[in-house]
């Protein structure tokens, strides 16, 4: 089936697409936002074509569009953190767009988004951890100029906060023993289940033995059955058979006065 306009269209509109989102883009860059919807309703209208490609074409076609919508909701994540675990579950395209492409955009995108998550972590780990380390500092010599009585205040502040954080920790381990509580409650339950499932696996193969037994047993009582019919009839006719017999001697034997 030939190319029709439409997809053709399509294709060269998801490959700028993804040619843009390979780009490192300003906050206020607009055009692959704009670019990503008109996808999407080209793809609406590339569903409902007479013309339309093949079933796994459109798979394709899809898992790079969803691939490009989830790209920009993970740009709009406020936390480098959040940007990188969204990117986890992005699913990029399997096949490239364009014969020139030896690895399918998408891929790469991909690649390159997370590369960038990681950079953005690792700046923020970083400044976080020099901006930690200067307030401690300053927070020391504050305290050092400070009288005694704000100095014991302090002291004070300090074990609530110490307080605070102990609770905090044994808030964090019970709720780890919970789940793991949580795991061994559910393991056991997949376990009784599991030996339930294979006692009554058991228990319909037994009920299966059973009455082939039955059917035996009743074909075997059948065949009895007729046997018994059969020896009846056959006596019945004997009997019959001796009287017939008798009458006649009888009547040979002693015929009737005249």
């Amino acid at each position: 089936m030939a190319t029709s306009r439409l997809e053709i269209n399509f294709v060269r509109l998801l490959s700028r697409c993804e040619s843009l989102a390979s780009e490192k883009r300003a906050e206020t860059e607009w055009r692959l936002e704009k670019y990503v919807g008109a996808l999407e309703e080209m793809f609406v209208a590339l569903k409902k074509s007479p013309s339309k490609p093949t079933p796994e074409t459109l798979t394709d076609y899809n898992r790079k569009v969803d691939f490009l919508k989830g790209l920009l909701e993970a740009e709009k994540l406020p936390s480098p953190a959040e940007k990188s675990l969204a990117n986890q579950f992005l699913a990029p395209g399997r096949t490239p767009t364009i014969s020139s492409e030896r690895t399918p955009a998408s891929k790469t995108v991909h690649i390159q988004s997370k590369a960038r998550c990681a950079g953005e972590m690792r700046k923020e780990l970083m400044s976080s951890g020099v901006s930690n380390s200067a307030l401690l500092e300053n927070d020391l010599r504050h305290r050092k100029s400070l009288p005694v009585d704000e100095r014991q205040s302090a002291a004070e502040l300090d074990q609530i906060l110490q307080h605070h954080h102990n609770l905090q920790e044994k808030l964090a381990d019970d709720m780890l023993n919970l789940a793991r509580n949580l795991k061994n409650n559910t393991l056991a339950a997949q376990n009784i289940i599991k030996q339930d499932n294979q006692t009554l696996t058991q228990s319909m193969r037994q009920a299966d033995v059973n009455f082939e037994k039955l059917k035996t047993e009743s074909e075997r009582l059948e065949q009895h059955a007729k046997k018994s019919v059969n020896w009846f009839l056959w006596l019945m006719l004997i009997v019959v058979s001796f009287t017939f017999i008798s009458m006649i001697l009888f009547i040979r034997l002693f015929p009737r006065l005249r």
